[in-house]
């Protein structure tokens, strides 16, 4: 098969490292891809949201498969473009993405189908959400009701934060004006789980456990993520059957009710506390950097699994995983969530060799005057599994030291929690 993957950071890189493990796999092209997936896949610039030049590529190039990475192209409705071009796609439809797409929409599903979440208002004005703030105790969570990258969300410790938050999702901090979610702050702690349905049934995936904050101790201000392990030790067995009964099956049960079978990736964000789960929030892709340390772990056939979701299979579908811990650190533009130097030069990376059990996804990479340069925030995911947690982060930490880049940044304590457990 001709198997074309949409997106160019490292989550693609690691969905392109894992496709072309796959015997049904003849070729990979990417859109736009970067400099690390061009070593694997043939790489076209195209505007991820032109979905006409996207099927030009598509019926040029004989596709035989599209694998969206990003939530944007899926929230626009990327899918049911092709599904009507009669191209297999990858990834639920436009009324399923907005599970993503609007924090409030997959709030009140939450609440119509009695889903664990925590309470919540949504608001469209400014005034009514700041007289409503007055009555609420801090800290507190305030979403942008839309897509954000990874930055619509502030966990407010004052209320003066609070209000700044508010203030700045209305005055169109993040692209356009939108609505705020204000939450209730949860205790806990945060673990990911994945799951790939066909739209009645599903498999399960893996655990994982991402690092938001950008500083250490998960400290600042959120980013897109800075790490990653799996399997997440607080996940256990109880929880999961917990989180299969009270929160998956009756999200895909109210997709079905609604005429529109939700089928591609899910991923539950939740937080746990004394052994109970909640939702945060829905991903409707995979997570970036989660997504790597899952390719790195799966044994089972990628390409298969996705055929299986979009023909209605997946009950038919066995997904293993080795038993090994894998863990993922982002090298970061030193700045990033804010301002950063573009196009700085990062040297040794050939000193280090991939394998099975290492290695290195790009992200905002590119190849310039014969030198691979930093374009964007993230910029590379090192990644590593091994039979324990600390050793495969030794790995990590190790080759980190032999990359020269003064430019970047990383943090250097990913695994923390599991490792204290």
């Amino acid at each position: 098969m001709k198997i074309l993957v949409l997106g160019g950071g490292a989550r693609e890189h690691a969905l392109c490292y894992a496709i072309s493990k796959s015997p049904k796999t003849s070729a990979i092209f990417a859109i736009p891809g970067n400099y690390g997936i061009s070593k694997i896949a043939q790489c076209t610039n195209i505007g991820l949201n032109d979905f006409e030049s996207i099927h030009d590529f598509c019926k040029n190039n004989n596709i035989d498969l599209i694998v969206v990475g990003p939530e944007v192209p899926l929230v626009e409705g990327i899918v049911d473009f092709f599904i009507n071009k009669k191209i297999k796609i990858f990834g639920p439809e436009k009324f399923a993405a907005q599970l993503e797409g609007s924090k409030g929409f997959m709030k009140d599903l939450c609440k119509e189908y009695h889903i664990p979440t925590a309470n919540y208002e949504r608001f469209n004005d400014e005034e009514n959400a700041l007289a409503y703030l007055k009555t609420q105790k801090v800290p507190i969570v305030i979403k942008a009701d839309g897509l954000a990258a990874g930055k619509g969300v502030t966990v407010a410790e004052d209320s003066n934060s609070a209000e700044l938050a508010v203030k700045e999702i209305f005055s169109g901090r993040f692209g356009k004006k939108m609505e705020v979610v204000i939450e209730e702050f949860m205790e806990g702690e945060e673990a990911s789980y994945f799951i790939c349905s066909d739209g009645k049934n599903f498999v399960s995936l893996v655990s994982a456990q991402d690092h938001k904050r950008v500083g250490e101790g998960d400290t600042g201000p959120n980013t897109g993520g800075m790490g990653a392990y799996s399997p997440a030790p607080i996940f256990t067995q109880e929880i999961q059957k917990q989180v299969d009964d009270k929160i998956i099956k009756p999200t895909l049960k109210a997709f079905q009710d609604k005429r529109c079978p939700y089928k591609g990736i899910l991923y539950a964000g939740l937080m746990i506390n004394n052994g109970i789960a909640k939702l945060v929030e829905y991903n409707i892709r995979f997570g970036d950097p989660e997504c790597q340390v899952l390719m790195v772990r799966m044994k089972s056939d990628l390409v298969e699994m996705m055929l299986n979701s979009i023909d209605g299979k997946i009950i038919s579908t066995n997904v293993e995983w080795e038993d090994d811990h894998c863990a993922t650190v982002v090298m970061a533009s030193d700045g990033y969530p804010g301002s950063f130097e573009k196009k700085t030069v990062i040297n040794n990376l050939d000193k280090l060799s991939n394998d099975n059990n290492f290695q290195i996804f790009h992200a905002a990479t590119i190849y310039e005057d014969e030198k691979i340069k930093a374009d964007g925030g993230r910029v590379l995911s090192i990644t590593a599994k091994s039979n324990k947690l600390e050793n495969a982060l030794d790995k990590i930490y190790s080759s980190i030291d032999l990359i020269e880049w003064p430019q970047g940044y990383f943090r250097k304590d990913i695994g923390f929690r599991a490792l204290k457990r």
